[in-house]
């Protein structure tokens, strides 16, 4: 090989390593999420549909010895429920095919206290079926909860209840077709009728064996997502309340082998070994169940919003509540409530005041184009702004080109490599002074998450030519896919 052979091969040698060190991505960091849990994430609002003997005996917990003959709705309609959930912006729903009494909303053969002995449609109607097929022609994710106590089961705290239930959890995800979640109340243990023993039953803690449990729901749905007992390293963790509020402070990550602690499910931990993310449930009225007595406290726009923004808007996703009246429909109340608070999401982010923007970093890994800046407002979700490795304080700016008003902030991180920033502040560039924002909440946790979507909600609407982004912490190097702007109306 002659000199210049080997110049050209020493030359082309360069090319190629400085070509991979501009463009190889970022190491993932720490755990990250499955498809499975992104499909879930990526739905952001789903819908709980609570039915059950509690509808008819104006409950929210039934004791388990109601008469099966109260059960028989005139106006049933799975596709009205369907219809009211996806007009409310709703991507699936996941239905109580079960709860605490016992009564199955499917004819289980493991049960005689099920919608088979019901005087409606003479025993032969399936509510689950029902919804699992409106759910599919509208074009909705279906899911079930199916609570694990049982108040009316006379087995219930022996060894033979716990094959009972896997034995009614195989029929529900074999029968249905594809589920996307399973739902495991936690609530657990308590008096109830147990076959006709009016008694109050107590059970060890690993009474389920969940960690057999979840082996075979997986075994049973591929790509099945399960919200449960987080010591057995559930897909998805409950936030630590019934009112939709995430912390603002939260990492989709738990520690598995250990029960969360209260303020853990809230926030979650920082350094986590599993990717568990929050879920926040919570009805549109104040019971999960219908009352007639709630008609007039279905919950407002105002405060649907406030809620997306502590559920979405805080790294998680929100299962809101419609539950069933009697008759077997969703009261008009709720369908229409639930239309106006989609209208008012897409009202809010359908016009993204960052598109067009003129974006710059101090730092862009690299230097290639391929995590510049400007990936953070190209409107694709794949693309992100990253640094170097070793770079985990960083600054981005938006020079919106003339005076923008604006009083909503989106920021994304391309979680697919894991959840990374711990700590940003935000500025705007107004009357040529860049001055400091801050959230509408005072809390010191505010600004520092971002996760798969932040929204920083403004106390007041500002007007700047520009906006910088500041990390200021972050567990490795920023991966930031979105930095949206929004106006959002008064309410």
């Amino acid at each position: 090989m002659n000199s210049k052979t080997i110049a050209a091969a020493l030359a082309a040698s360069f090319l190629l390593l400085t070509a991979c060190r501009t463009v190889c991505a970022p190491a993932p960091c720490g755990p990250v999420p499955s498809e499975d849990q992104l499909g879930i994430q990526d739905m952001e609002t789903y819908a709980f549909l609570h039915y059950s003997m509690n509808t008819y005996t104006d409950e929210e917990w039934g004791y388990g010895n109601e008469d099966l003959s109260l059960f028989n709705p005139l106006k049933l309609d799975a596709r009205q429920w369907a219809r009211t959930c996806r007009e409310a912006g709703m991507k699936g729903i996941i239905f109580t095919a079960k709860h605490h009494c016992g009564f199955c909303m499917w004819p289980s053969e493991y049960t005689q206290y099920s919608v088979k002995n019901t005087p409606w449609k003479d025993g032969k109607g399936d509510v689950v079926r029902e919804l699992a097929d409106a759910c599919r022609e509208e074009g909705l994710r279906f899911a079930v909860y199916l609570s694990p106590w049982d108040r009316n089961h006379a087995a219930y705290g022996q060894p033979e209840y716990v094959e009972y239930f896997r034995n009614q959890l195989t029929e529900l995800l074999t029968n249905y077709g594809d589920m996307f979640e399973v739902w495991f109340d936690g609530a657990n243990g308590g008096n109830g009728w147990y076959g006709g023993a009016d008694e109050t039953r107590k059970i060890p803690r690993d009474y389920y064996d969940w960690g057999t449990t979840y082996e075979m729901v997986r075994g049973l749905q591929e790509h099945i997502c399960i919200w449960g007992d987080n010591t057995h390293v559930a897909d998805l963790r409950w936030i630590g309340n019934e009112n939709g509020f995430i912390g603002e402070r939260n990492w989709a990550l738990l520690e598995s082998g250990r029960k969360a602690e209260p303020g853990e499910l809230s926030s979650g931990v920082e350094n986590g070994n599993s990717w568990v993310f929050g879920e926040a449930d919570v009805s549109i009225r104040p019971g999960w169940f219908y009352h007639a007595r709630e008609d007039g406290k279905v919950k407002t726009v105002a405060e649907l919003m406030d809620i997306y923004y502590k559920s979405v808007g805080r790294n998680g996703t929100l299962l809101l509540n419609f539950p069933i009246m009697p008759d077997g429909l969703i009261h008009p109340t709720d369908s229409a409530r639930g239309a106006e608070f989609h209208r008012m999401v897409r009202t809010v982010f359908e016009n993204d005041l960052a598109v067009g923007a003129k974006a710059s970093a101090s730092q862009v890994r690299g230097g290639s184009r391929k995590y510049a800046a400007s990936k953070v407002n190209d409107s694709d979700p794949e693309s992100y702004w990253a640094t170097d490795d070793d770079v985990t304080e960083a600054e981005l700016t938006l020079d919106f080109g003339k005076p923008v008003e604006f009083n909503r902030i989106m920021l994304c991180e391309y979680v697919k490599l894991g959840q990374r920033v711990k700590k940003f502040s935000l500025e705007a560039l107004v009357d040529g002074e860049w001055v400091a924002l801050r959230d509408l909440s005072p809390s010191p946790d505010a600004m520092s998450t971002i996760g798969r979507k932040r929204i920083i909600c403004l106390p007041e609407n500002v007007t700047a030519s520009s906006l910088r982004l500041n990390i200021l912490d972050s567990k490795a190097c920023p991966l930031i896919s979105r930095l949206g702007v929004f106006i959002a109306p008064e309410i």
